[in-house]
This record gives structure tokens, C-alpha cells and sequence, in this order.
């Protein structure tokens, strides 16, 4: 054969092989590139199952939620998740409202505590326990008294997520420059108005800011076992009644006003932010705050002052209470498919997990939600860096759980909350008398409930 003709032979032969793999080459259907190829032990079948997760963890946290998701994801290669920042806790309930009965919605939810019982009652949402039960997961590695808000008639409905409660923050170098004992932060009302009083009159600052928190309110009475709405802080049976009027609320802010009005403390409204900077600047000597915000605090104050740390006051003649833990938890959206919840839970008791748990404290400084997260060597070095968390943990372990410490539940508690810190600057702008300001509160928060309870089934 010729050479011409051995290499026609040659040609025809590679055309053939070529047309018979073309597939794998990504040149067939019309010439457009097909599907990559499955990777070793993956088929078209077996492709991560899509998990849409929003949250509302903005600036530094979006980064800890981030990375989170992306440890889990390249844990295995089953489920993919998406991690999605709504903005505001408000900002992420609107949304949510929005594509419910869509399916534009995500696979689980992270929701603020107040949201709570709206979540229950918009039948959206397949109760945590369900996975629990069906898992035969250890529920007791959770913190009791942090999964206890979440729990309704004996039913975890959502997992713990982020999770903090309010303690006091006070300045140890103004403590001893007016007098006091830097190691005795005041432990009631009385004992606080004293310090305080003694701060301003050194000259070196104001003695005292509390921010206008609705918040705060709320913990002044669980600190004093006093239930904020009636019907069992609406866990006995829907709340139809706002208690915000009884005697541990008007002797909150009777007290409150007093501060203000003697000047051992000031107002500077309704901002935490700007208590936050006052604080760190010198210019306060004891604010309150969640204990998410102890490392930013402590690190503010580097080279300036002393930080130190004590449990929420209350009255020296208080009934026996705690404080109700504050944040979020994870929700599971029952419009999705079983096998996409059944991936969710997966992500979700992965987040949960000892180790996680504790990145995630030592990053964000919310509590872990693990008891067993303590024992990580990470999680002891931190506190050894921040001894001031250890009143954090001291404090919600010491807190007995009980309807006036798991926290009330009410399905109007974002607008409750407005209502109430309206109150507060009534009576601090010397408007309205405590009583009074919140008998108005009281009967607009009531009507407000039995309007939403009318529209739940």
C-alpha cells in the first residue's frame, strides 16, 4: 500500500474512534458541551441533595456561618449546603412570610426567640423532635436551660442556634476610684443605685446607662420569677393577657427612673450601640449588654480599663429567678421534601456537635448549646483568656427553669417589644408615671394578642 493510502486508512480509522466516544469528549448534541462526568463513586442519581439555609448573622458572624457550612460541606459529599444572609431578624421574618406557600423558601431557618410562636402557629414548620425521635438523638447534650425556651409541651420545636443572655458590665477602675470594692459587682437594685450614685458623685463619669431594650425588660422579670404574660408565660396555653403592668415591671421602672433622675445614670436611648460606646469610652461605669458582646467589650477597653463581669440585678426582696436566654434557633420548613429535611437535620446535628460548638463560641461568643463543648481545650483556653464569661455560664446554670424562666411566648412579641421600650421613654421623659405608662402597654400589647390569636387555629 502506498503511503497516501496507509494514511487515508490511518484517518478514517481515528474518525471512527473519535465518533464513537464523542460523548465523552463533550462535542455531541450538536456540538454543545455535555454534563461533566460523575466523580469516582457518584452517579447522576446520587448528586448532593441541595440544602438552602437563611440566616440573619451579619458583619463578622457571617463569616463563622460561612465557615461552618462550608466544613460541612466538604465533610462529605451527600448534601450541599447554602447558606443565605437575609439581613435583620426582622428583615429575615418578612422574607419568610413572603414565600411561605411558595417554594422559594429555604430548607431551614434560622428565627430570633420572639418568633417563636409564630413559627409554631404558621403550621410551616416540622417540629425538631420529629428528627430527634426518629434518630434516637441524645437530646440531653443540650444545654437544659437554653433548650428549654424552645420547648413547648414537653416538644423541642427548633434547635438551639445562637444563644446569649444579658449580664453587667462595669468599669473595675472607676469601681475603685469612687470607693467601691472592684471585685463586688452590685448583685440587686439597691446595691446598683448605691454604686452608681457613688461613680457620678466621683466626677469621673456617669454611674450607670441601660440602652431602652424591651430585652431587658423581659429579663428584669424572669430575674424576679414574674411571669410576662398570663397562661403560663403563654406556655400552658396561648397567652391572651400582657402582665407587663404587675409589680416586678413598675418596680423596674420606677427604679430605672430614679437612676436617671438622681443622675447616677443617663439615657441615651434606644441604641445598645451607643451604651456599648459609652462604656468602652470611660464615660459609664456599668452597662448592660449581651454576653455576645463580652469579647468585643473586653477588647475595646485594652489598655484603658478593666472589665468586669456580674450576674443581672434585681430587687433585694425578688422571688427566686433567673435570666431567659436570648438569640435564635434553627427552624425546619415542612414544605421541602422528606429527603431534603432529612439532609437539613443532618447539617443541623453537625453544627450541633462538640466541636463545632465550640468554634463557634470561641468565634462569635454566643454559648455553646453542647454541654460537652466545654470540655474542648479550645473552649478552656478562651475562658482562661475572657474570665468574664465564666459569670455568663455561672449565671444560666444557676438559673432554675421554670415558666417564668423559659421565657414568654407570644405571637405578637416583635411588636410587644416596640410597644414596651415606648413605654420606658414615656416615663423617662418624665411623660407618664411608670404605672402608667405601662397599664397603656399592657392594654395595647393584650389587644394586639387577641387580634393574632383570632386568626390562629
Amino acid at each position: 500500500m502506498s503511503k497516501k493510502g496507509l494514511t487515508g486508512v490511518l484517518m478514517a480509522i481515528i474518525m471512527i474512534f473519535l465518533a464513537a466516544c464523542n460523548v465523552n469528549m463533550g462535542e455531541g448534541d450538536g456540538g454543545k458541551k455535555t454534563t461533566e462526568a460523575p466523580k469516582a463513586g457518584e452517579t447522576k442519581a446520587s448528586a448532593p441533595k441541595k440544602v438552602v439555609f437563611w440566616h440573619a448573622m451579619g458583619g463578622s458572624n457571617t463569616k463563622v456561618v460561612e465557615q461552618l457550612v462550608t466544613d460541612y460541606n466538604s465533610s462529605q459529599n451527600k448534601i450541599q449546603v447554602e447558606a443565605v444572609f437575609q439581613g435583620s431578624y426582622d428583615d429575615l421574618l418578612s422574607k419568610l412570610k413572603a414565600s411561605m406557600g411558595t417554594n422559594d423558601g429555604p430548607s431551614v431557618v434560622q428565627m430570633y426567640e420572639i418568633g417563636s410562636r409564630f413559627m409554631i402557629d404558621s403550621k410551616t414548620i416540622t417540629p425538631m423532635q420529629n428528627f430527634i425521635d426518629a434518630d434516637k438523638w441524645d437530646a440531653t447534650q443540650l444545654e437544659p436551660n437554653i433548650a428549654g425556651y424552645y420547648t413547648l409541651g414537653g416538644k423541642l420545636y427548633s434547635m438551639p442556634f445562637n444563644t446569649s443572655n444579658p449580664i453587667l458590665y462595669y468599669n473595675k477602675d472607676l469601681f475603685k476610684a469612687a470607693g467601691l470594692d472592684p471585685a463586688k459587682p452590685p448583685k440587686t437594685y439597691e446595691e446598683l443605685k448605691t454604686a452608681a450614685d457613688a461613680i457620678t458623685k466621683s466626677g469621673k463619669a456617669t454611674g450607670a446607662n441601660f440602652a431602652i431594650y424591651g430585652w431587658f425588660i423581659e429579663q428584669f422579670f424572669a430575674n424576679q420569677g414574674a411571669e410576662y404574660v398570663n397562661n403560663g408565660n403563654g406556655r400552658t396555653s396561648q397567652a391572651t393577657e400582657s402582665l407587663v403592668n404587675s409589680d416586678a415591671g413598675v418596680k423596674t421602672l420606677t427604679w430605672w427612673k430614679d437612676l436617671v433622675d438622681t443622675k447616677a445614670a443617663n439615657n441615651l436611648g434606644r441604641k445598645t450601640d451607643d451604651s456599648k460606646k459609652a462604656f468602652s469610652a470611660g464615660q459609664v461605669g456599668m452597662i448592660l449588654e449581651s454576653t455576645a458582646a463580652l469579647k468585643g467589650l473586653v477588647d475595646s477597653a485594652s489598655g484603658k480599663f478593666e472589665v468586669g463581669t456580674g450576674f443581672l440585678p434585681k430587687p433585694a426582696d425578688a422571688k427566686e429567678g433567673g435570666v431567659v436566654v436570648g438569640g435564635a434557633s434553627l427552624w425546619m420548613m415542612n414544605n421541602r421534601p422528606d429527603d431534603e429535611q432529612k439532609a437539613a437535620w443532618d447539617f443541623i446535628k453537625f453544627v450541633t456537635s462538640p466541636k463545632e460548638q465550640a468554634y463557634w463560641h470561641i468565634n462569635t461568643g454566643y454559648f455553646p448549646i453542647t454541654t460537652k463543648a466545654y470540655e474542648d481545650s479550645t473552649v478552656k483556653e478562651n475562658l482562661k483568656k475572657f474570665p468574664q464569661f465564666q459569670t455568663a455560664i455561672d449565671q444560666l446554670h444557676q438559673t432554675k427553669l421554670n415558666t417564668a424562666t423559659q421565657g414568654a411566648v407570644m405571637g405578637v412579641f416583635p411588636e410587644a417589644r416596640q410597644i414596651v421600650e415606648g413605654a420606658i421613654e414615656e416615663v423617662l421623659n418624665n411623660k407618664k408615671s411608670p404605672k402608667e405608662a405601662l397599664d397603656g402597654a399592657s392594654k395595647e400589647i393584650s389587644s394586639k394578642i387577641q387580634q393574632y390569636n383570632k386568626t390562629v387555629k
